[in-house]
């Protein structure tokens, strides 16, 4: 019988990649669960760690201790070489706490005005925690995907930056389909790099009789 494991996130656009993500990428043992499916619709935490290993680390264990299941958060941003790394941990809210992925977009575009293609260099960065209920112990998985920031907004199949985010071929992020997407993007190398620690949440699992 499957394990359930909680995507750690109420943004709906991250809880749906991530199961194309396990279709594709990890074994059977897991079932995939949302905040809102085990009564956490409005649980939220503030994200003011100095690192994305820190806001998913402290996301991982807030929900998993506040459902009593093993946890998946990940914190994940966009780096910009010439805006020195902005927006970083920063992404989500780039335009304002209110703000939407279009304002976001926006509102980079218009700080990279100035800034030729050439100089336009950029990469997505994800970090992914995994945590049990109730311990301090989080683990880890990095994952980056390069590429450079275009002059306008191209593609409508991901969300967040990637219609503006060019791959080294000359595509957008969001001119992928899933299948593609989930090959290489940030939170596909990530999630490969965890998947050591996926094995070893699932063989204690296993081994203590725990059904989660």
């Amino acid at each position: 019988m499957p394990h359930r494991l909680l995507i750690a996130t109420g943004n709906p656009g991250k809880i749906r990649e991530f199961r194309e993500l396990f279709d594709a990428h990890v074994e059977s043992g897991w079932e995939l669960v949302a905040p809102a499916e085990v009564g956490l619709k409005d649980f939220t935490i503030v994200e003011d760690g100095e690192t994305y290993a820190e806001n998913a680390g402290r996301k991982a264990r807030a929900y998993s201790n506040a459902c009593g299941l093993p946890a998946l958060a990940d914190d994940s941003g966009l780096e910009v070489d010439a805006l020195d790394g902005a927006p970083g941990l920063y992404s989500a809210r780039y335009a304002g706490e209110a703000a939407d992925e279009a304002a976001n977009r926006t509102k980079l575009l218009q700080e990279l005005t100035d800034v030729p293609t050439r100089q336009r260099a950029a990469r997505f960065r994800c970090v992914i925690a995994l945590a049990f209920p109730y311990t301090t112990n989080v683990r880890l998985g990095e994952g980056v995907v390069e590429g450079s920031i275009a002059m306008d907004e191209r593609g409508d199949l991901g969300f967040g930056y990637d219609p503006i985010f060019a791959l080294p071929d000359g595509r957008r992020m969001a001119e992928l389909d899933v299948s593609e997407k989930n090959q290489i993007s940030h939170r596909a190398r990530a999630l490969a790099n965890a998947a050591w620690a996926l094995d070893i949440m699932a063989k204690t699992l296993d081994q203590s009789g725990t059904s989660s």
